[in-house]
This record gives C-alpha cells, sequence and structure tokens, in this order.
C-alpha cells in the first residue's frame, strides 16, 4: 500500500487505455433500424413490405421501385423530441430537439413498354432515409448506499502488478480512489471506501449524477431497379450504402456533500467514445397480386458490412476533505474495425379497400445474436465479443401495421409497430421491446402532394452504470417523437 498522504497532486496523461469500443452495445445500436423515411412511411408505421409506391419503400422491398407509374420526387425534413426519464433512488427527466433530413430520392421511368402484359415497365429509383436516430440526453441522479464506480476499478485491477495498470483503473490507482491492500505484493486492491482495506466494511452514502450526452443517426442510401410484369408481379433489387455518425459521452460524478466517507470528498469521470462507419447492402424484394384489390410482397437484405473508425479518450478528477486534488485523461485512441450486420427477412400483405381505404401489415425477422466484429487494425480476433453477442442477443421479430382512408383529395393515416425484444432470458432487459405508434395527414393532386406525419417510439429498459455484483439498474423510459412533413412532385 502506499500512502496518499505522501504523494504530490500532478496532472499527467496515461499512455494506456480500456476500449470502450466493439461491444454487445454497439452491436446492438448499429444493427438496429427504426425508419423514418416520408411523412405518409411514418404515419403508417413503415408497414410497406407489400404496398411500394413510396420512395421509403426501396429501403424495405425494392420491388416497391417497379408501382411506381411517373417520375417522382419526394423530400422529407423532420424534428425530433427525445425525451428520458430515469429511476434510480430519484426520478430525473431531460430531453433534445433535433432537426434531420429523413428522406429524400427519386424514381424514373427507364422503360414504358405501353402494353399491359410481359414487361410493363422497369424503373430505377434512389432514395436517402434515416434509419436510426442516436439523439438523446438523459440525467441520472440519486444516493448510492450499496458500491461506488470505484469499486468496478478495484475488481478489473484485482491480479494485476500496479505498475501494469492502464486506463481507467491506471487513473483510478493514480488518483487514489483504489489502492493496493498490504501483504498482497502490489496485486489486489482496495477503495478510498473502505479507507484502502483497513475498513472491513466500505461507508457509502454519496450522492451519485450521470449526465449521459448521445449525437449521430445512421442512414442509408438505396439504389433501387423495379421492374413491372403483367401488372400482377413487380420485383426489384437495392444496393444499399449505409453509414452512421455516433457520440457517446457521459460524465460520472460522486460526491460525499455530508462528509460521511472518510478523507473523499468527489470524483469525476468522463468517457467520450466518437465512432462512424461507412457500408453496403443488398436487398431483393418481390410484390405480387394474387387478385386486383391485394397485394403480397417479401424481401430479403443481405447482412451490412460496415468499416468503423473509432475515437475515445477517458478523463478522472478526484478531489479530497484535506484539499488534494488529483487529475488524469488517457490519451486520444483510435482504431478502426470491421462489424457485420444480421440478414432480414420481410413479408407483408396489403388490401386495398375501393378507392377509399388501404389497410398493410408487415413482419420482419431479424436474428441479432448473428452480428459479428472482426478484421481489427491491430489483428484482435474477437473471440470473446462475438461469444458474449451470441449469449446476450437472441432471434426477435418486428411487426407493423398502417391504415389509410381517402375522402376526395385528403387522406387520413395512422400506424403501430411493435419491435420485438433482441435480450436473451437470461439477460436484465429480456422483456425490452420498443412500440410506435404514429398518424397523419395528407394533401394530393395529380403531380404535387404534400404529407405530414407524426410517429412516438417509446421503450423501457435497465441501465447498469458500471459492472459490479452490488448495484442495481436504472430504469430509464425513453420516448422519440418526430414530426414528419414531406413534399413530393410527379411529372
Amino acid at each position: 500500500m502506499k500512502s496518499r498522504y505522501l504523494a504530490a497532486a500532478i496532472v499527467i496523461a496515461l499512455t494506456g487505455v480500456n476500449i470502450a469500443g466493439q461491444n454487445v452495445d454497439d452491436a446492438l445500436r448499429y444493427s438496429q433500424q427504426f425508419y423514418t423515411g416520408t411523412a405518409r412511411f411514418s404515419a403508417m408505421g413503415g408497414a410497406f413490405t407489400a404496398l411500394g409506391g413510396d420512395l421509403s419503400s426501396m429501403v424495405l422491398n425494392p420491388a416497391g421501385t417497379a408501382v411506381f407509374r411517373k417520375t417522382e420526387f419526394s423530400f422529407t425534413p423532420h424534428i425530433g423530441y427525445n425525451k428520458a426519464l430515469t429511476y434510480f433512488t430519484s426520478s430525473e427527466e431531460d430531453f433534445r430537439y433535433n432537426f434531420n433530413i429523413g428522406q429524400f430520392g427519386l424514381v424514373i421511368p427507364l422503360v414504358q413498354q405501353g402494353s399491359q402484359s410481359g414487361l410493363v415497365s422497369l424503373n430505377f429509383g434512389y432514395a436517402y432515409n434515416m434509419t436510426n436516430d442516436f439523439n438523446n440526453n438523459i440525467v441520472i441522479r440519486g444516493v448510492n448506499s450499496t458500491s461506488s464506480m470505484a469499486d468496478y476499478w478495484q475488481t478489473v485491477s484485482d491480479g494485476i502488478m500496479y505498475t501494469n495498470l492502464t486506463g481507467a483503473a491506471g487513473m483510478a490507482y493514480d488518483a487514489w480512489l483504489i489502492d493496493t491492500v498490504a501483504g498482497t505484493g502490489g496485486m489486489e486492491y482496495a477503495t478510498v471506501f473502505s479507507r484502502y482495506g483497513e475498513e472491513t466494511n466500505s461507508t457509502y452514502g454519496q450522492t451519485v449524477r450521470r449526465v449521459i450526452n448521445n449525437d449521430g443517426f445512421s442512414g442509408e442510401h438505396s439504389f433501387s431497379i423495379g421492374a413491372n410484369f403483367n401488372n400482377t408481379v413487380f420485383a426489384g433489387a437495392t444496393l444499399g450504402l449505409s453509414r452512421f455518425n455516433y457520440t457517446g459521452h457521459y460524465e460520472h460524478l460522486e460526491t460525499d456533500p455530508s462528509n460521511a466517507i472518510f478523507d473523499f470528498n468527489s470524483f469525476s469521470y468522463i468517457d467520450h467514445y466518437e465512432a462512424n462507419g461507412t457500408g453496403f447492402n443488398l436487398k431483393a424484394g418481390l410484390i405480387f397480386l394474387p387478385v386486383e384489390f391485394v397485394r403480397l410482397g417479401v424481401a430479403v437484405h443481405s447482412p451490412t458490412i460496415y468499416r468503423v473508425n473509432e475515437y475515445y479518450y477517458e478523463d478522472l478528477t478526484s478531489t479530497f476533505d484535506d484539499g488534494d486534488r488529483y487529475e488524469f485523461q488517457t490519451d486520444a485512441f483510435r482504431f478502426d474495425y470491421r462489424l457485420t450486420t444480421p440478414f432480414r427477412l420481410l413479408g407483408g400483405a396489403a388490401v386495398q379497400i375501393g378507392k377509399s381505404a388501404t389497410v398493410s401489415f408487415d413482419y420482419e425477422m431479424i436474428d441479432y445474436s448473428l452480428t459479428r466484429f472482426s478484421d481489427a487494425s491491430d489483428g484482435y480476433d474477437y473471440y470473446d465479443e462475438n461469444s458474449s453477442i451470441k449469449d446476450v442477443f437472441t432471434r426477435t421479430q418486428n411487426l407493423r401495421g398502417g391504415a389509410e382512408y381517402r375522402i376526395g383529395a385528403l387522406y387520413l393515416r395512422g400506424g403501430y409497430g411493435r419491435y420485438g425484444k433482441a435480450f436473451s432470458e437470461t439477460e436484465a432487459n429480456s422483456d425490452t421491446f420498443q412500440k410506435v405508434v404514429s398518424g397523419g395527414i395528407g394533401f394530393r393532386q395529380a403531380g404535387f402532394y404534400f404529407d405530414m406525419g407524426f410517429s412516438s417510439l417509446t421503450s423501457s429498459s435497465k441501465y447498469f452504470m458500471y459492472n459490479y455484483y452490488n448495484i442495481d439498474p436504472v430504469t430509464i423510459e425513453a420516448t422519440k417523437n418526430t414530426i414528419t412533413a414531406t413534399l413530393g412532385l410527379r411529372f
């Protein structure tokens, strides 16, 4: 054990880091898709696998490209309002507004035969669709009477010589939040909460506050070809170019305002992580009309293969009752690797009720346990991470439904979606799923349309601030409200 009172308060940057990326959280974040699309698409819950005829439909089923009969252009900005309500030992609420381009695209007829048999038409389509919104602000606050983040650093340090500690654990040691236990040869550790092992039990009761600020989005550029055969079979194929940008930043603060903990005053830990990725996928699909008023659709999406670049650093500051203060920051770390998301299978059915109404349903199957990391820039094989992904995640189903009712040039729309449970039954979040409720209105003429839509994505999940046996999870109830407006032109 070293003596804190003999150490000088200095500020240094450590060369070692803990890699926060390439874990199960990243695997799920970049694999999930909650399509935004046009206002019509969003208002009807995204249930367009069998419908087609909307510039966002090609992100689900490329055969939707073949349904168009004219050149069409659409542009969709949207405003998001993301809110998070947390429950620890007290409740906190925070929110964020953001503005994004949810969709834009163009479809052009390449071939129009003028006949009703054989190849009737061949269309080319391009569309950009936002597929996920990562923006949120989350505040967690309360009193922790059972553990500290310092306990986590102590457990990951046990068995490692203090001279070899790196990253946050190394900073915790240098900042006097953990120290070696006497008689262990510098290989076992205790925290300031137990007076570095001098007390049998640790004293807790510190105030905890964690502020999380996440930014970013994922989106896909779709290049599609769609062919119309006999006005009953529509086939299509898409090359998808995907990209995402994500920044995850949080500050974890623990303080002892009542001076209940010997010598300890506070510490603040910052975790900052940035990632961007570009990838590609292939899609193929069919829409079939067994009778005039019924449409059946099916599509398959290949895995998206991303090349991901990361940037990461950590910062730790500690203060003590005697006035000592320590601050450390890791060197910024850059890394790249490959991420392969799971394939997707989609099926859908739609019914046209006269000229007044349309009802549509979608089914989507995805197995998140098939997500894989590979091809690291330093040659790392990701065996442990990929094994964890197989254990933590499972196969799930997503269901979407939508309806549209026409009154002259006015259209009323509604939708619902249920995105299934991604976690296996052994996980704390095994019952977590997301649901979407949506609605909207549209006005359409022969060469022009304007639509507005609203959707609300909600979920409730368990969040662990650190990996330690004696930490209660935080309940996070998240809501993402999105207002979309689409301007469309037909030529």
